[in-house]
Protein backbone atom coordinates (compact mmCIF):
# COMPACT_ATOMS: atom_id res chain seq x y z
CA UNK A 1 0.00 0.00 0.00
CA UNK A 2 3.07 2.19 0.66
CA UNK A 3 5.28 1.04 -2.32
CA UNK A 4 4.95 0.35 -5.73
CA UNK A 5 2.99 1.32 -8.94
CA UNK A 6 -0.90 2.94 -8.41
CA UNK A 7 -2.43 -0.01 -9.75
CA UNK A 8 -0.80 -2.29 -7.32
CA UNK A 9 -1.06 0.42 -4.53
CA UNK A 10 -5.18 0.30 -5.22
CA UNK A 11 -5.96 -3.40 -5.14
CA UNK A 12 -3.34 -3.45 -1.75
CA UNK A 13 -5.37 -1.07 -0.16
CA UNK A 14 -9.09 -2.86 -1.44
CA UNK A 15 -7.58 -6.16 -0.31
CA UNK A 16 -6.88 -4.83 2.77
CA UNK A 17 -10.10 -3.06 3.46
CA UNK A 18 -11.84 -6.62 2.94
CA UNK A 19 -9.35 -8.80 4.90
CA UNK A 20 -10.89 -7.39 8.18
CA UNK A 21 -7.32 -6.20 9.68
CA UNK A 22 -8.01 -4.48 12.91
CA UNK A 23 -4.78 -2.61 11.75
CA UNK A 24 -5.52 -1.33 8.42
CA UNK A 25 -8.11 1.73 9.66
CA UNK A 26 -5.08 2.97 11.46
CA UNK A 27 -3.07 2.83 8.63
CA UNK A 28 -5.08 3.94 6.28
CA UNK A 29 -5.75 7.10 8.82
CA UNK A 30 -1.72 7.79 8.71
CA UNK A 31 -1.18 7.61 5.26
CA UNK A 32 -4.22 10.37 4.49
CA UNK A 33 -2.31 12.33 7.38
CA UNK A 34 1.10 11.68 5.34
CA UNK A 35 2.37 10.30 8.10
CA UNK A 36 3.80 7.56 6.68
CA UNK A 37 7.79 6.72 5.68
CA UNK A 38 9.56 3.97 4.15
CA UNK A 39 13.21 2.86 4.51
CA UNK A 40 13.64 -0.48 2.24
CA UNK A 41 11.10 -2.42 2.26
CA UNK A 42 10.56 -1.41 5.59
CA UNK A 43 7.46 0.96 6.64
CA UNK A 44 6.62 2.83 9.89
CA UNK A 45 4.16 5.07 10.81
CA UNK A 46 5.58 8.60 12.64
CA UNK A 47 3.33 10.41 14.91
CA UNK A 48 4.57 13.43 17.21
CA UNK A 49 8.36 12.49 16.53
CA UNK A 50 8.11 9.13 17.30
CA UNK A 51 8.02 6.05 14.68
CA UNK A 52 7.30 2.18 14.96
CA UNK A 53 6.83 -0.41 12.62
CA UNK A 54 3.69 -0.47 11.07
CA UNK A 55 3.83 -3.90 10.66
CA UNK A 56 4.23 -5.14 14.08
CA UNK A 57 3.17 -1.56 15.82
CA UNK A 58 6.81 -2.02 18.47
CA UNK A 59 8.95 1.40 18.75
CA UNK A 60 11.73 1.65 16.79
CA UNK A 61 14.55 4.15 15.90
CA UNK A 62 13.60 5.82 12.21
CA UNK A 63 16.36 5.36 9.93
CA UNK A 64 18.29 8.28 8.27
CA UNK A 65 17.06 6.73 4.85
CA UNK A 66 13.82 6.84 5.54
CA UNK A 67 11.29 8.93 2.71
CA UNK A 68 8.06 10.25 2.96
CA UNK A 69 5.15 8.41 1.01
CA UNK A 70 3.49 10.67 -1.61
CA UNK A 71 0.35 10.38 -2.09
CA UNK A 72 -1.59 11.19 -5.61
CA UNK A 73 -5.43 12.40 -5.79
CA UNK A 74 -6.37 8.97 -7.15
CA UNK A 75 -4.38 7.30 -3.81
CA UNK A 76 -6.62 10.15 -1.24
CA UNK A 77 -9.68 8.88 -3.10
CA UNK A 78 -8.91 5.19 -2.97
CA UNK A 79 -7.77 5.77 1.29
CA UNK A 80 -10.63 7.70 1.69
CA UNK A 81 -13.10 5.26 0.45
CA UNK A 82 -11.29 2.29 2.29
CA UNK A 83 -11.92 4.07 5.35
CA UNK A 84 -15.78 4.48 4.52
CA UNK A 85 -15.95 1.36 3.39
CA UNK A 86 -14.70 -0.40 6.62
CA UNK A 87 -17.08 2.21 8.38
CA UNK A 88 -20.30 -0.27 7.01
CA UNK A 89 -19.11 -2.78 9.30
CA UNK A 90 -19.36 -0.54 12.55
CA UNK A 91 -21.99 -1.77 15.10
CA UNK A 92 -23.21 1.90 14.83
CA UNK A 93 -26.28 2.12 12.46
CA UNK A 94 -25.66 6.07 11.98
CA UNK A 95 -21.77 5.44 11.16
CA UNK A 96 -23.11 2.57 8.33
CA UNK A 97 -25.50 5.42 7.00
CA UNK A 98 -22.78 7.85 6.21
CA UNK A 99 -20.26 5.09 5.18
CA UNK A 100 -22.89 4.14 2.44
CA UNK A 101 -23.97 7.55 1.29
CA UNK A 102 -20.03 8.27 1.07
CA UNK A 103 -19.33 5.15 -0.87
CA UNK A 104 -22.27 5.95 -3.40
CA UNK A 105 -20.02 7.78 -5.40
CA UNK A 106 -16.75 5.88 -5.63
CA UNK A 107 -17.70 2.39 -5.50
CA UNK A 108 -16.32 -0.01 -8.13
CA UNK A 109 -15.86 -3.23 -8.12
CA UNK A 110 -12.73 -3.85 -6.42
CA UNK A 111 -14.77 -2.93 -3.28
CA UNK A 112 -17.88 -5.44 -4.20
CA UNK A 113 -15.68 -7.71 -1.80
CA UNK A 114 -16.53 -5.30 0.89
CA UNK A 115 -19.71 -4.42 -0.27
CA UNK A 116 -21.48 -7.70 -0.30
CA UNK A 117 -19.35 -8.81 3.35
CA UNK A 118 -21.36 -5.54 4.67
CA UNK A 119 -24.53 -6.77 2.69
CA UNK A 120 -23.97 -10.54 4.61
CA UNK A 121 -23.77 -9.06 7.91
CA UNK A 122 -26.40 -5.66 7.13
CA UNK A 123 -29.08 -6.50 10.18
CA UNK A 124 -30.91 -2.81 9.28
CA UNK A 125 -33.85 -3.32 6.39
CA UNK A 126 -33.35 -0.02 4.95
CA UNK A 127 -29.89 -0.14 4.87
CA UNK A 128 -29.78 -3.92 3.34
CA UNK A 129 -31.92 -2.43 1.09
CA UNK A 130 -29.60 0.27 0.01
CA UNK A 131 -26.50 -2.11 0.08
CA UNK A 132 -28.33 -4.76 -2.68
CA UNK A 133 -28.91 -1.43 -4.96
CA UNK A 134 -24.71 -0.37 -4.20
CA UNK A 135 -23.86 -3.99 -5.43
CA UNK A 136 -26.45 -3.83 -8.07
CA UNK A 137 -24.94 -0.41 -9.27
CA UNK A 138 -21.20 -2.03 -9.43
CA UNK A 139 -22.09 -4.98 -11.16
CA UNK A 140 -23.97 -3.07 -13.70
CA UNK A 141 -20.76 -2.28 -15.77
CA UNK A 142 -19.50 -6.27 -14.91
CA UNK A 143 -17.80 -7.89 -18.26
CA UNK A 144 -20.81 -11.10 -17.27
CA UNK A 145 -24.54 -10.43 -18.85
CA UNK A 146 -26.31 -12.42 -16.81
CA UNK A 147 -24.50 -10.36 -13.83
CA UNK A 148 -25.59 -6.80 -15.50
CA UNK A 149 -29.30 -8.43 -16.69
CA UNK A 150 -29.56 -9.27 -12.58
CA UNK A 151 -28.02 -5.48 -11.68
CA UNK A 152 -30.00 -3.63 -14.31
CA UNK A 153 -33.70 -5.01 -12.35
CA UNK A 154 -32.52 -4.41 -9.36
CA UNK A 155 -32.11 -0.63 -10.31
CA UNK A 156 -35.53 -0.23 -10.49
CA UNK A 157 -36.18 0.39 -6.97
CA UNK A 158 -33.66 3.01 -6.56
CA UNK A 159 -34.51 6.30 -5.35
CA UNK A 160 -31.23 8.02 -6.22
CA UNK A 161 -30.57 10.30 -8.28
CA UNK A 162 -27.16 8.96 -9.10
CA UNK A 163 -28.62 5.52 -10.08
CA UNK A 164 -30.24 7.69 -12.83
CA UNK A 165 -27.04 8.96 -14.27
CA UNK A 166 -25.28 5.32 -14.33
CA UNK A 167 -28.57 4.29 -16.27
CA UNK A 168 -27.91 6.87 -18.99
CA UNK A 169 -24.73 5.84 -19.30
CA UNK A 170 -24.98 2.39 -19.51
CA UNK A 171 -27.40 3.21 -22.49
CA UNK A 172 -25.44 5.11 -24.75
CA UNK A 173 -24.61 2.82 -27.64
CA UNK A 174 -21.01 1.88 -27.03
CA UNK A 175 -21.53 1.00 -23.39
CA UNK A 176 -24.29 -1.88 -23.47
CA UNK A 177 -24.45 -4.28 -26.90
CA UNK A 178 -26.66 -6.65 -25.49
CA UNK A 179 -30.49 -5.99 -26.58
CA UNK A 180 -32.41 -8.00 -23.54
CA UNK A 181 -29.81 -5.70 -21.22
CA UNK A 182 -30.63 -2.83 -23.22
CA UNK A 183 -34.54 -3.12 -22.69
CA UNK A 184 -34.31 -3.86 -18.74
CA UNK A 185 -32.53 -0.64 -18.51
CA UNK A 186 -34.96 1.33 -20.08
CA UNK A 187 -37.59 -0.46 -17.95
CA UNK A 188 -35.66 0.26 -15.10
CA UNK A 189 -34.82 4.35 -16.12
CA UNK A 190 -38.64 4.95 -16.68
CA UNK A 191 -39.15 3.11 -13.23
CA UNK A 192 -36.58 5.81 -11.33
CA UNK A 193 -37.65 8.54 -13.66
CA UNK A 194 -41.50 8.28 -12.46
CA UNK A 195 -40.15 7.91 -8.96
CA UNK A 196 -37.72 10.57 -8.82
CA UNK A 197 -40.86 13.19 -10.48
CA UNK A 198 -42.32 13.00 -7.12
CA UNK A 199 -39.75 14.26 -5.18
CA UNK A 200 -39.35 17.33 -7.76
CA UNK A 201 -42.96 18.14 -7.77
CA UNK A 202 -42.67 18.14 -4.15
CA UNK A 203 -39.89 20.56 -4.20
CA UNK A 204 -41.49 22.99 -6.11
CA UNK A 205 -44.40 22.65 -3.74
CA UNK A 206 -42.55 23.26 -1.03
CA UNK A 207 -40.56 25.82 -2.38
CA UNK A 208 -43.79 27.36 -3.37
CA UNK A 209 -45.12 27.59 0.07
CA UNK A 210 -41.65 28.78 0.98
CA UNK A 211 -41.41 31.95 -0.84
CA UNK A 212 -45.40 32.32 -0.37
CA UNK A 213 -45.02 32.59 3.19
CA UNK A 214 -42.39 35.35 2.71
CA UNK A 215 -44.48 37.00 0.59
CA UNK A 216 -47.09 36.68 3.31
CA UNK A 217 -44.96 37.88 5.55
CA UNK A 218 -44.15 40.75 3.85
CA UNK A 219 -48.00 41.83 2.89
CA UNK A 220 -49.39 41.01 6.57
CA UNK A 221 -47.83 44.40 7.37
CA UNK A 222 -48.80 46.12 3.97
CA UNK A 223 -52.18 44.44 4.89
CA UNK A 224 -53.02 46.81 7.68
CA UNK A 225 -51.37 50.21 6.51
CA UNK A 226 -53.15 49.54 2.99
CA UNK A 227 -55.94 47.21 2.89
CA UNK A 228 -57.29 48.53 6.87
CA UNK A 229 -55.95 52.21 7.18
CA UNK A 230 -55.79 53.33 3.22
CA UNK A 231 -52.24 54.29 2.92
CA UNK A 232 -50.40 53.90 -0.14
CA UNK A 233 -47.04 53.23 1.89
CA UNK A 234 -44.10 52.87 -0.47
CA UNK A 235 -41.41 52.75 1.87
CA UNK A 236 -42.77 49.58 3.18
CA UNK A 237 -40.17 47.68 1.80
CA UNK A 238 -37.75 49.32 3.52
CA UNK A 239 -39.12 49.32 7.01
CA UNK A 240 -38.48 45.71 6.61
CA UNK A 241 -34.88 46.04 5.44
CA UNK A 242 -34.93 47.93 8.96
CA UNK A 243 -35.94 45.09 10.71
CA UNK A 244 -33.07 42.82 8.72
CA UNK A 245 -30.69 45.20 9.34
CA UNK A 246 -31.67 45.18 13.29
CA UNK A 247 -31.12 41.30 13.24
CA UNK A 248 -27.62 41.81 11.73
CA UNK A 249 -26.93 44.49 14.43
CA UNK A 250 -27.88 41.98 17.21
CA UNK A 251 -26.26 38.96 15.51
CA UNK A 252 -22.69 41.38 15.76
CA UNK A 253 -23.61 41.97 19.36
CA UNK A 254 -23.57 38.42 20.20
CA UNK A 255 -20.86 37.41 18.44
CA UNK A 256 -18.55 40.13 20.20
CA UNK A 257 -20.23 39.91 23.63
CA UNK A 258 -22.49 36.49 24.31
CA UNK A 259 -20.44 33.97 21.95
CA UNK A 260 -21.07 30.81 24.10
CA UNK A 261 -25.08 31.64 22.96
CA UNK A 262 -25.00 32.77 20.11
CA UNK A 263 -27.04 30.32 18.22
CA UNK A 264 -29.60 32.23 20.38
CA UNK A 265 -29.35 35.15 18.73
CA UNK A 266 -32.33 34.74 16.72
CA UNK A 267 -34.42 34.75 19.65
CA UNK A 268 -33.56 38.41 20.29
CA UNK A 269 -33.55 39.69 16.97
CA UNK A 270 -37.24 38.93 16.61
CA UNK A 271 -38.46 41.63 19.10
CA UNK A 272 -35.40 43.98 17.86
CA UNK A 273 -36.48 43.86 14.50
CA UNK A 274 -40.21 44.15 15.55
CA UNK A 275 -39.49 46.85 17.46
CA UNK A 276 -36.93 48.82 15.07
CA UNK A 277 -39.48 49.12 12.07
CA UNK A 278 -42.51 49.55 14.52
CA UNK A 279 -40.61 52.57 15.81
CA UNK A 280 -39.55 54.16 12.79
CA UNK A 281 -43.20 53.51 11.46
CA UNK A 282 -44.40 55.53 14.18
CA UNK A 283 -42.43 58.40 13.64
CA UNK A 284 -43.20 58.06 9.77
CA UNK A 285 -46.98 58.28 10.67
CA UNK A 286 -46.54 60.96 13.59
CA UNK A 287 -44.52 63.28 11.38
CA UNK A 288 -45.84 62.87 8.08
CA UNK A 289 -48.81 60.58 7.00
CA UNK A 290 -50.82 61.38 9.88
CA UNK A 291 -51.33 64.67 7.29
CA UNK A 292 -52.10 62.89 4.19
CA UNK A 293 -54.94 61.02 5.10
CA UNK A 294 -57.77 60.58 2.28
CA UNK A 295 -54.97 61.88 0.12
CA UNK A 296 -52.94 58.77 -1.72
CA UNK A 297 -51.56 60.30 -4.48
CA UNK A 298 -49.54 62.93 -1.55
CA UNK A 299 -49.00 59.98 0.31
CA UNK A 300 -47.50 57.71 -1.98
CA UNK A 301 -45.20 60.25 -2.96
CA UNK A 302 -44.25 60.91 0.18
CA UNK A 303 -43.57 57.51 1.80
CA UNK A 304 -41.80 56.90 -1.75
CA UNK A 305 -39.08 59.70 -0.48
CA UNK A 306 -39.22 58.37 2.62
CA UNK A 307 -38.08 55.15 1.22
CA UNK A 308 -35.32 57.11 -0.60
CA UNK A 309 -34.15 58.87 3.04
CA UNK A 310 -34.02 55.40 4.91
CA UNK A 311 -32.00 53.82 2.13
CA UNK A 312 -29.43 56.68 1.60
CA UNK A 313 -29.32 56.13 6.14
CA UNK A 314 -28.71 52.72 5.75
CA UNK A 315 -26.02 53.29 3.47
CA UNK A 316 -24.32 55.72 4.74
CA UNK A 317 -24.16 53.23 8.34
CA UNK A 318 -23.46 49.72 7.42
CA UNK A 319 -22.12 51.17 3.96
CA UNK A 320 -23.37 50.25 0.19
CA UNK A 321 -22.54 46.71 0.31
CA UNK A 322 -24.83 44.05 1.49
CA UNK A 323 -23.95 42.04 4.97
CA UNK A 324 -24.47 38.72 6.03
CA UNK A 325 -26.10 37.50 8.58
CA UNK A 326 -25.17 34.09 9.57
CA UNK A 327 -27.74 31.26 10.09
CA UNK A 328 -27.59 29.43 13.80
CA UNK A 329 -26.47 26.20 13.37
CA UNK A 330 -30.03 24.34 14.61
CA UNK A 331 -31.11 26.49 10.87
CA UNK A 332 -28.60 24.61 9.33
CA UNK A 333 -28.96 21.76 7.17
CA UNK A 334 -31.79 20.03 6.22
CA UNK A 335 -34.25 17.21 6.09
CA UNK A 336 -33.99 14.53 4.00
CA UNK A 337 -37.58 13.91 3.01
CA UNK A 338 -36.72 11.54 -0.39
CA UNK A 339 -33.29 10.74 -1.89
CA UNK A 340 -33.84 14.34 -4.40
CA UNK A 341 -35.70 16.23 -1.92
CA UNK A 342 -34.02 18.25 0.85
CA UNK A 343 -35.94 20.56 2.98
CA UNK A 344 -34.25 23.49 4.77
CA UNK A 345 -34.92 24.11 8.36
CA UNK A 346 -34.78 27.92 7.43
CA UNK A 347 -37.06 27.88 5.33
CA UNK A 348 -39.29 25.22 7.42
CA UNK A 349 -38.40 28.05 10.27
CA UNK A 350 -40.20 30.53 8.02
CA UNK A 351 -43.03 28.49 7.53
CA UNK A 352 -43.62 27.95 10.61
CA UNK A 353 -42.86 31.71 11.49
CA UNK A 354 -45.26 33.03 9.07
CA UNK A 355 -48.31 31.16 10.53
CA UNK A 356 -47.56 32.24 14.34
CA UNK A 357 -47.28 35.88 13.13
CA UNK A 358 -50.54 35.30 11.13
CA UNK A 359 -52.33 33.58 13.92
CA UNK A 360 -51.12 36.52 16.38
CA UNK A 361 -52.29 39.35 14.41
CA UNK A 362 -55.23 37.65 13.47
CA UNK A 363 -55.73 37.46 17.19
CA UNK A 364 -54.73 40.90 17.45
CA UNK A 365 -57.03 42.22 15.25
CA UNK A 366 -60.09 40.23 15.91
CA UNK A 367 -60.26 39.86 19.99
CA UNK A 368 -58.31 42.75 21.56
CA UNK A 369 -59.02 46.37 21.76
CA UNK A 370 -56.82 47.56 19.64
CA UNK A 371 -58.42 45.52 16.97
CA UNK A 372 -61.72 46.79 18.21
CA UNK A 373 -60.37 50.57 17.59
CA UNK A 374 -58.65 49.90 14.32
CA UNK A 375 -61.83 48.18 13.21
CA UNK A 376 -64.38 50.78 14.27
CA UNK A 377 -62.00 53.65 12.96
CA UNK A 378 -61.33 52.33 9.43
CA UNK A 379 -65.33 51.79 9.24
CA UNK A 380 -66.76 55.27 10.81
CA UNK A 381 -63.93 57.27 11.65
CA UNK A 382 -66.24 59.96 12.88
CA UNK A 383 -68.25 58.09 14.53
CA UNK A 384 -65.78 56.12 16.63
CA UNK A 385 -64.35 60.10 17.66
CA UNK A 386 -67.89 60.31 19.04
CA UNK A 387 -67.86 57.17 21.13
CA UNK A 388 -64.49 58.39 22.68
CA UNK A 389 -61.97 56.76 20.62
CA UNK A 390 -58.66 58.87 20.12
CA UNK A 391 -58.18 57.85 16.84
CA UNK A 392 -54.87 59.86 16.04
CA UNK A 393 -53.66 57.44 18.80
CA UNK A 394 -55.01 54.72 16.84
CA UNK A 395 -53.95 55.23 13.72
CA UNK A 396 -50.47 55.58 14.93
CA UNK A 397 -50.51 52.20 16.83
CA UNK A 398 -52.08 50.86 13.69
CA UNK A 399 -49.08 51.84 11.36
CA UNK A 400 -46.63 50.90 14.10
CA UNK A 401 -47.73 47.61 14.32
CA UNK A 402 -47.97 46.97 10.21
CA UNK A 403 -44.32 48.33 10.55
CA UNK A 404 -43.31 46.38 13.15
CA UNK A 405 -45.02 43.27 10.99
CA UNK A 406 -42.78 44.44 8.17
CA UNK A 407 -39.64 43.92 10.28
CA UNK A 408 -39.97 40.78 11.24
CA UNK A 409 -40.40 39.72 7.61
CA UNK A 410 -37.09 41.04 7.34
CA UNK A 411 -35.58 39.25 10.40
CA UNK A 412 -37.31 35.96 8.45
CA UNK A 413 -35.85 37.27 5.06
CA UNK A 414 -32.19 37.63 6.52
CA UNK A 415 -31.97 33.77 7.13
CA UNK A 416 -32.60 33.22 3.27
CA UNK A 417 -30.18 35.44 2.15
CA UNK A 418 -27.89 38.71 2.10
CA UNK A 419 -29.12 41.63 3.58
CA UNK A 420 -28.26 45.01 1.50
CA UNK A 421 -29.98 48.62 1.57
CA UNK A 422 -32.09 47.11 -1.82
CA UNK A 423 -33.67 44.78 0.06
CA UNK A 424 -37.08 45.91 0.08
CA UNK A 425 -37.45 47.08 -3.36
CA UNK A 426 -37.31 42.95 -4.46
CA UNK A 427 -40.78 42.88 -2.82
CA UNK A 428 -42.50 46.12 -2.65
CA UNK A 429 -44.43 45.31 -5.72
CA UNK A 430 -45.09 41.53 -5.15
CA UNK A 431 -46.42 42.42 -1.98
CA UNK A 432 -48.93 45.03 -3.10
CA UNK A 433 -49.96 42.34 -5.77
CA UNK A 434 -50.62 39.95 -3.14
CA UNK A 435 -52.65 42.63 -0.74
CA UNK A 436 -55.01 43.74 -3.93
CA UNK A 437 -55.34 39.93 -5.20
CA UNK A 438 -56.35 38.72 -1.88
CA UNK A 439 -59.16 41.52 -1.36
CA UNK A 440 -58.29 44.95 0.28
CA UNK A 441 -58.22 44.63 4.12
CA UNK A 442 -58.99 40.66 4.00
CA UNK A 443 -56.42 38.76 6.19
CA UNK A 444 -57.80 35.62 4.86
CA UNK A 445 -57.46 36.52 1.00
CA UNK A 446 -53.46 37.67 1.93
CA UNK A 447 -52.86 34.31 2.89
CA UNK A 448 -54.26 32.92 -0.16
CA UNK A 449 -52.95 35.39 -2.25
CA UNK A 450 -49.42 35.21 -0.73
CA UNK A 451 -49.61 31.11 -0.75
CA UNK A 452 -51.09 30.94 -4.05
CA UNK A 453 -48.78 32.88 -6.40
CA UNK A 454 -45.67 32.05 -4.36
CA UNK A 455 -46.61 28.48 -5.58
CA UNK A 456 -47.40 29.60 -9.30
CA UNK A 457 -44.47 31.32 -9.33
CA UNK A 458 -42.13 28.39 -8.69
CA UNK A 459 -44.71 26.28 -11.04
CA UNK A 460 -44.41 28.80 -13.83
CA UNK A 461 -40.07 29.23 -13.04
CA UNK A 462 -39.88 25.77 -13.95
CA UNK A 463 -41.79 25.76 -17.47
CA UNK A 464 -41.04 29.43 -18.79
CA UNK A 465 -37.93 30.55 -16.84
CA UNK A 466 -37.82 33.34 -14.10
CA UNK A 467 -38.57 36.47 -16.26
CA UNK A 468 -41.29 35.36 -17.77
CA UNK A 469 -42.85 33.52 -15.17
CA UNK A 470 -43.16 36.89 -13.66
CA UNK A 471 -44.43 38.42 -16.61
CA UNK A 472 -47.52 35.87 -16.56
CA UNK A 473 -48.34 36.02 -12.90
CA UNK A 474 -48.38 40.23 -13.46
CA UNK A 475 -50.73 39.61 -16.56
CA UNK A 476 -52.80 37.05 -14.60
CA UNK A 477 -53.28 39.53 -11.69
CA UNK A 478 -54.38 42.47 -14.29
CA UNK A 479 -57.19 40.48 -16.08
CA UNK A 480 -57.87 38.79 -12.83
CA UNK A 481 -58.53 42.15 -11.04
CA UNK A 482 -60.55 43.65 -14.23
CA UNK A 483 -63.03 40.35 -14.12
CA UNK A 484 -62.85 40.76 -9.71
CA UNK A 485 -62.02 44.28 -8.98
CA UNK A 486 -62.86 43.48 -5.13
CA UNK A 487 -59.93 40.39 -5.20
CA UNK A 488 -60.86 36.79 -3.56
CA UNK A 489 -62.23 38.40 -0.53
CA UNK A 490 -64.79 41.58 -1.32
CA UNK A 491 -65.12 42.94 2.04
CA UNK A 492 -68.06 41.81 3.94
CA UNK A 493 -70.72 44.31 5.52
CA UNK A 494 -71.62 48.31 4.33
CA UNK A 495 -69.05 50.78 5.10
CA UNK A 496 -69.47 54.58 6.01
CA UNK A 497 -69.02 55.67 2.84
CA UNK A 498 -71.80 52.99 0.86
Amino acid sequence: MAIGESDSRSAAIAQAATSGDPKAPEFFKALLDDAVKTAGDKVFIVRDDKAHDAATGADVTLPADAEDVVNSNRMRRELEAALASLKLLSPNVAERAAALKEMRDSADEAKLPMIEKALAAETDAGLKAELGLLRAAVLISSSDKGKRLDAARSLADSHQPATKTLLLERLKPDAETEADVRVQLQISLSALEARLAWGERLGVVFTGASLGSILLLVALGLAITYGLMGVINMAHGELMMIGAYATYVVQNVFRAHLPGVFDWYIAASIPAAFLASALVGAAMERSVIRWLYGRPLETLLATWGISLVLMQGVRTLFGAQNVQVENPSWLSGGVQALANLTLPFNRIAIIVFAALVLAGLAFIVARTRLGLFVRGVTQNRPMAACMGVNTAKVDTYAFALGSGIAGLAGCALSQVGNVGPDLGQGYIVDSFMVVVLGGVGQLAGTVYAALGLGVLNKLLEGWAGAVLAKIMVLVFIVVFIQKRPQGLFAMKGRSAEA
